[in-house]
């Protein structure tokens, strides 16, 4: 048995789960994969809240369970997490306040407070790249503020759920620009913290000393000796930057190099792509996010996909294979239905306020075919905005890679390929972020400053899933698109 070191730990805490992956640089295989799944707080205000400690609970079970000859051989670990999390810790290091998420959407009027006081939207993406959104961790801060002022008054650092992991593992306080610039106080223009942005979320406290210091993307942090010893893991191991949940997806779906839109179909639906500048859209939908890779990596969140889908199917009671079938069963264009799928509120757009709506129905077409294929053209044309996103922010692209749970579906992704009217591409191991913060640590642990290099000889694309656009079926979903944007400016006037 080879006790060499050449085996990488992937971490991915998200919303529903805790994943635990390990990978054998040498072989070129993952050798083993974990979860342990996470609960919710959901109010009525739309907080969306978990406790940090249990995700080093779920993280000590998924621990527990990597076999000890893997232990012995690790070298390297990177952690994905949730972006925009904000997690408050006193001097102590001791979290003082639940975790409120990317979904949260409670934060609306702060949103009003930090924008108003920094000179509008148009400045906000002018100075620092980014409007100020609901899901963004600024606002959460004030929110903070201003409804549990006793924790506000303790809080002596800001860190954001994949710091709060790397924390635990390495007794250091640190981020890094990926993760860092879906704060919105981030200013990914300068790659700097944002005092003005920071003067606007409060203007009685100085917020600068309780960020955490920026790491380049290819550093390393040692693993603690504490840490080490509980997990029985050998001595000398490294942990990476880490960064965000999607950062870390570009590391495992290649979009570490211009060209290559990815996009996950999950609970949430994002499309990014690397950008060797920042790709800054004048309407303010796409995120101008600094990569995890020390480049950029603009991007857009829809939080409505297989909710979407998922809903609907649960309401038609039928069985996912079920409804792939009524998929085969129905023509684009689901017989003049078309869903506006905002049963979470939206991100992108903004409308945080929205509900789910379904528009089109008459007597003959409500059949439970088109009621399954308008929820899927729903969620997806909410991202095929994505892409006139990027347009406006100067990018193009020659491929898609997908991920994420929706990907599984072949009639999702040949519908992708026709709505984006672009080939679809499938990375053979989907394990998306995970296998992507495994991958950062690999770089980060090398002597290869080759980043794309790196990434093409492990990442494997599986060709059998691929699919190209159909010609007639595309030009086909421009008139459906057009239909969709057109209903949705009626619905929603004040949207860009």
């Amino acid at each position: 048995m080879s006790t060499t070191q050449n085996v990488f730990l992937g971490i991915d805490a998200g919303t529903q789960s805790l994943k635990l992956l390990a990978y054998d640089a040498e072989q070129k295989n993952i050798l083993h994969v974990s979860a342990a799944s996470l609960e919710l707080i959901s109010r009525d205000d739309g907080s969306r809240e978990q406790i940090a400690q249990w995700w080093l609970d779920a993280l000590r079970q998924c621990m527990e369970e990597l076999p000890a000859e893997i232990k012995a051989r690790v070298r390297g670990i990177g952690v994905s997490g949730q972006q925009h999390g904000f997690v408050p810790l006193n001097k102590a290091g001791a979290v003082i306040a639940p975790v409120k998420l990317w979904c949260d959407t409670s934060t609306i009027a702060e949103c009003e407070e930090i924008t108003a006081r920094f000179g509008g939207e148009d400045r906000c993406i002018d100075a620092v790249g980014n409007p100020i959104l609901p899901g963004y961790t600024a606002p959460k801060v004030l929110w903070l503020k201003k409804n549990k002022p006793e924790a506000y008054a303790e809080l002596a650092h800001i860190l954001l759920p994949h710091d709060y992991l790397n924390f635990f593992l390495t007794g250091r306080i640190y981020t890094e620009y990926g993760d860092a610039s879906g704060t919105g106080y981030l200013n990914i223009l300068r790659r700097e913290y944002d005092r003005d942005m920071l003067a606007a979320i409060d203007p009685d406290r100085d917020l600068l000393p309780l960020l955490p210091p920026l790491l380049e993307a290819d550093s390393t942090v040692a693993l603690s000796t504490e840490i080490a010893r509980e997990f029985d893991l050998p001595a000398g191991v490294q942990v990476s930057t880490g960064g965000g949940d999607n950062m870390m997806a570009a590391f495992g779906t290649g979009s570490v190099a211009p060209s290559v839109l990815t996009m996950s179909l999950g609970t949430s639906g994002t499309l990014f792509a690397y950008s060797d500048k920042p790709a800054i859209d004048p309407n303010g939908e796409l995120a101008a996010f600094c990569s995890s890779s020390g480049g950029w990596l603009p991007l857009q969140c829809t939080m409505n996909c297989t909710v979407a889908t998922e809903l609907t199917r649960k309401a038609l009671g039928k069985s996912i294979p079920e409804c792939e079938q009524l998929l085969a069963e129905s023509n684009p264009g689901a017989g003049g239905l078309v869903s506006l799928p905002f049963y979470n509120g939206e991100r992108t757009p903004n409308l945080p306020h929205a509900r789910a709506s379904l528009h089109g129905m008459n007597d003959g077409n409500t059949t439970p075919a088109n009621l399954y294929r308008a929820a899927m053209e729903g969620a997806t044309f909410t991202l095929r905005r994505g892409l006139d996103a990027f347009n406006r922010a100067g990018q193009s692209f020659t491929a898609i890679r997908l991920t994420g749970g929706g990907a599984k579906s072949p009639h999702w992704r040949q519908m992708v390929a026709d709505i984006f009217n672009l080939p679809v591409e499938v990375p053979a191991q989907q394990e998306g972020a995970a296998f992507g913060a495994a991958m950062q640590a690999l770089w980060a642990c090398s002597d290869s400053g080759d980043l794309s290099a790196l990434i093409a000889e492990h990442l494997a694309v599986e060709e059998s899933l691929g699919c190209t656009p159909d010609t007639e079926t595309a030009a086909a979903y421009q008139s459906h698109y057009q239909k969709f944007l057109e209903l949705l400016s009626q619905q929603y006037p004040d949207i860009r």
